[in-house]
């Protein structure tokens, strides 16, 4: 009897418990549900930036696109992204803006009345600040030698990558961060074969094929019918951090020595380029170069999809590089490829669980001409 008793008492508490859980579950999806219609449809200007950022960012990744066509068809999510990406800009590096230091010139201190002794230095900076009113974490280097930035590229381009590490070892390189994009369907990409095109001690090594066929077949000074333009992101003969729509003919015009391609442009002359929206591309880990009027180049890389760092959107390195004195900038290739080394230390924390990615491009600080290389380290709040 007084087991009958127990098991009846039992069960009503095993019921008590399961309602609780079923109440707690449903309480749960109903909460998620309501915020998600509250967030995509209500008509109130600040969950309209929250669905907007969401929105970018989803569809910036390779596997998360179904959170923003679960709720919204195709048409509002490209209105979305239209309002938000960074327009097509013809403006160019207007390269009398930049007066470069370098060491190289012993002229340049009797110009500018400078003492040239930290030329060879290389401030590593450490950013914390928020955005969407979460942490993002980063690391800014900042280079007073421009002459010492070199493009380097896989020694198996077409074929496999390189992790940053290994390029800067293949250059004898002291550091850097990577540079362009490359192929990468379904997200398993291998660094070998990049997007857009590879400029690397004034010799196209990948890109402009049908010029390079067109003067195999009709001479070197052969100029096709129709010309092929590409978002250059590179340096001149005269250290000069280079942004425009370039053909091949206008950037050997211009003695581009080291290119790749890729977008957006961040600052060009001074000029923000995202003054409308966030950029379109949502809170992911980012990578950027610029440089300053006195020709120091800004490497910057922000860590993402993590607790400790959440990210940032293209508006937020935007702001960065202006902070920092960027009068020209631009995006470089992010997500799980942001990654920066320097004196063979990874200095962030790239997102991708496979560990850091094959590359197939880097931009990379050479050792100094005297070998004395120094090395500054300070933490900043941004903004």
């Amino acid at each position: 009897m007084r087991r009958h008793r127990r098991t009846k008492s039992n069960r009503r508490t095993l019921k008590k418990i399961l309602k609780i859980i079923s109440i707690s579950i449903f309480s749960v999806i109903m909460f998620g549900v309501i915020s998600s219609c509250i967030i995509f449809y209500a008509p109130f200007q600040a969950t309209r930036k929250v669905r907007d950022l969401i929105v970018t960012t989803a569809m910036a990744t390779m596997t998360h696109q179904y959170i923003a066509k679960l709720f919204l068809s195709d048409a509002e999510i490209q209105k979305i992204l239209d309002d938000n990406t960074v327009k097509p800009t013809n403006e160019k590096t207007d390269e009398s803006a930049i007066t470069v230091y370098s060491n190289k010139d012993t002229k340049d201190e009797e110009r500018l009345g400078k003492d040239n002794s930290d030329i060879n230095d290389i401030k590593l900076i450490n950013i914390t600040g928020k955005t969407a009113g979460k942490t993002f974490k980063g690391y800014l280097l900042e280079v007073k030698d421009p002459s010492r930035i070199k493009l380097g590229y896989t020694d198996k381009l077409g074929k496999i990558g390189l992790k940053l590490n290994e390029m800067n070892s293949l250059y004898h390189a002291v550091g850097g961060i990577n540079a362009g994009g490359f192929v990468d369907v379904k997200g398993i990409g291998n660094g070998g074969v990049p997007t857009g095109i590879i400029i690397s001690d004034h010799k196209v090594v990948f890109g402009f094929d049908s010029e390079l066929s067109y003067r195999k077949k009709y001479g070197e000074a052969a100029v096709p019918p129709k010309e092929t333009k590409e978002n250059i992101i590179g340096f001149d003969d005269n250290n000069v951090l280079i942004l425009g729509l370039y053909t091949l003919r206008e950037a050997e015009q211009l003695h581009i020595r080291d290119a790749i391609s890729f977008f957006p442009y961040l600052i060009v002359n001074g000029k923000p380029q995202i003054i409308k929206g966030d950029g379109g591309w949502g809170i992911n880990p980012r990578t950027a170069i610029g440089q300053t009027k006195d020709g120091t180049v800004l490497l910057l890389v922000i860590d993402g999809r993590q607790i400790s760092s959440i990210g940032v959107t293209l508006k937020d390195i935007q702001d960065i590089m202006l902070k920092y004195g960027a009068v020209n900038a631009a995006n470089l290739d992010g997500g799980s490829s942001s990654t920066m080394y320097l004196h063979d230390k990874l200095i962030n924390h790239p997102c991708s669980s496979a560990g850091e990615r094959y590359l197939p491009t880097a931009f990379m600080i050479l050792p100094s001409q005297n070998g004395n290389d120094s090395e500054e380290v300070s933490e900043e709040n941004y903004p």
